[in-house]
């Protein structure tokens, strides 16, 4: 789960992190209260959406007075903000960030992330900061330090050294970062963070280490444990079909491809994708729907992929040993009775009820195009879709 800038520098503040001073508006009314109540020489205005790039894409303006704030704030919200991490049509800006402006020496990066590779957090910082991380990754990958932080002995004070040193960082400046990195990997391990990127990390013209950006993405299976943190979902950030599914229980992620896959298990679904890919098609649409998924849950997941409207062929590919083959069968004649299906069908099912499975289907009256493996349901559907094109 991603959370807005200001809810992240929220928790910042609530764990110690050093962030400028500054609150959230959602009209320009508000926009002008908090400034007023900041009392800054000079503010920056924020679009608040869950995406990078907002500085290049017209989201980030500087306003040297009250007045000015307003005038921003009113060209801000509501504006529909295209970044490189956005769709084309991009997003609708419904609250900005006014901040106090920072004197800022240098521009730094750092973030922390859960390392699949080492089964540890690891820091990732630069002492080249700022809009252009992607650019610097791709060209100059030796200037980006990674640190995987051993979790028996958590943030110690000699992995925090080695960043400020990497940092390029001086005198008392070694000290205020250990004291930073050990509250940001408290605070990353406590709150269940799979991701915390602050892009830029300044240092001060005063000397200071300070919080300038913060995005941070939450493990969704470790929010119950987080009720302050899982009220700051904002469902209008997300994708309407994915907000669907997890409010059904089924794991949903769309994709730009033609063809909807509904699978259950990550693994056979992630090997469903591909050999769609290998025989000349896109998947729609990445669908787990689980080892335990019910009848419902099924007819649930056939309507999501029916609702995106790029998808021109289904295909169906189910292994029953926990789950059943029956069931499958019987939540997609349920899904197909309420949707009138015009479009290719391919169903590959094995495992458990197998031969129960294929016959509720056989006698549901849809037009379904079976196949026994995985290699001929994809070439099936592949060539079922390219025949409509």
């Amino acid at each position: 789960m991603n959370i807005h800038e200001y809810q992240a520098k929220a928790l910042f503040v609530k764990h110690g992190i050093p962030v400028p001073k500054g609150g959230v508006a959602f009209s320009p009314e508000e926009a002008v209260r908090v400034a007023k109540d900041l009392r800054a020489q000079t503010y920056v205005v924020k679009a608040q959406i869950h995406a990078g790039g907002r500085g290049k894409g017209g989201g980030i303006r500087v306003a040297k007075s009250i007045d000015e704030v307003r005038y921003q704030a009113e060209q801000i919200i509501n504006m529909n903000l295209i970044t490189n991490q956005t769709s084309p049509e991009g997003r609708m800006v419904k609250c900005i960030y006014i901040e106090e402006s920072s004197n800022i020496a240098r521009e730094l990066y750092m973030s922390l992330l859960v390392d699949r590779g080492t089964s540890r957090i690891a820091v990732i910082a630069s002492n080249e900061g700022g809009v252009d991380i992607e650019e610097l990754a791709r060209k100059t990958p030796e200037k980006i330090l990674t640190v995987p932080i051993d979790p028996a002995i958590g943030m110690a004070a000699h992995y925090a050294r080695r960043i400020a040193f990497a940092l390029k960082l001086r005198g008392k400046q070694i000290n205020a970062m250990v004291e930073f990195l050990t509250k940001l990997y408290d605070f990353c391990t406590s709150c269940d963070a799979l991701l915390v990127e602050i892009n830029p990390l300044i240092e001060s013209v005063a000397g200071d280490i300070v919080a300038l950006d913060a995005k941070i993405n939450f493990d969704d299976s470790a929010l119950y444990r987080h009720h302050e943190i899982a009220a700051m979902r904002d469902e209008d950030e997300e994708d309407p079909i994915e907000v669907k599914a997890n409010k059904c229980g089924l794991n949903y992620v769309k994709l730009n491809g033609s063809i909807g896959c509904m699978v259950n298990g990550a693994g056979l679904a992630m090997a469903t994708m591909d050999i769609i890919k290998l025989y000349g098609c896109e998947p729609a649409n990445f669908l787990d729907v689980g080892g335990g998924a019910t009848k419902e849950q099924i007819a649930a997941a056939f309507e999501l992929i029916l609702s995106d409207k790029n998808v021109k062929g289904i295909m169906v590919n189910i292994f029953g040993g926990i789950m059943r083959c029956d069931l499958i069968a019987e939540g997609i004649v349920a899904a197909a009775k309420k949707i009138d299906l015009h479009m290719p069908l391919v169903i590959r099912l094995d495992g458990t009820n197998v031969a129960n499975g294929k016959q509720i289907l056989a006698y549901s009256g849809m037009k379904i195009i079976a196949a026994d493996t995985l290699e001929d349901a994809a070439r099936k559907i592949v060539n079922a879709v390219g025949e409509l094109a």
